[in-house]
């Protein structure tokens, strides 16, 4: 094997083992949502509509910032019932109360764990930058359903209660355009009811 073969096969090496590093992250994280692995919440595009099952399922929301981040952050409902299969629409609220513009970035998990597949999160501000001006407060919107089939499966029948919880930590870019996903601004202290209600 020629020297030219040998360094050529290490620079391919290295490049593959790059690709896979870089690529491991949101394989990762696709590999969650599908799975519900380590309590990630599925995705869907739509709820289902109600099962016909009566059995209604607490949902409780929890915030956390990591340290680093200079927000306030916690949910506007502490929690809700729901029926199975029935879409629910509820808000987080983030705040920044210092002097400069602060960019955050949330992960979030359910527990029990084992209801990760059957928890679908069809609209969130997950793993999307959110960029807070100072004094800025805003609302931002997740959208979930329970699955009907959690009452089904053996492991997961007993379940009556799911926390949903959200993690903000600072991003590497700490200022800039804010995430796609819609935030509503909550303007002369307007209340949850307010939001709730559908203004913005």
């Amino acid at each position: 094997m020629s020297k030219r073969t040998t360094v050529a096969g290490i620079v391919a090496g290295i490049a593959l083992m790059t690709a896979l590093t870089v690529a491991a992250v949101p394989l990762y994280r696709l590999f969650c949502q599908v799975t519900g692995f380590g309590g990630t919440p599925a995705t869907a595009n739509a709820a289902p509509g109600f099962s016909g099952d009566p059995t209604l399922v607490t949902v409780r929301f929890n915030a956390d910032t990591a340290r680093g981040l200079f927000w306030e952050f916690r949910p506007l409902l502490k929690e809700v019932r729901t029926a199975t299969g029935e879409q629910v629409t509820v808000f987080y609220e983030a705040f920044n109360p210092t002097a400069r513009e602060i960019t955050g970035v949330s992960t979030f998990n359910v527990t029990p764990l084992k209801v990760g597949e059957y928890f679908a999160k069809i609209d969130c501000f997950c793993f999307v930058e959110q960029t807070l001006k100072p004094g800025e407060r805003v609302a931002m919107p997740v959208t979930f359903f329970v699955d009907p089939d959690m009452l089904k499966d053996p492991l997961t029948a007993e379940v009556r209660s799911i926390t949903l919880s959200y993690t903000f930590f600072a991003s590497d870019r700490m200022a800039g355009t804010p995430g796609q996903l819609a935030m509503h601004t909550m303007k002369g202290g307007r209340t949850a009811t307010a939001l709730l209600q559908g203004e913005t």
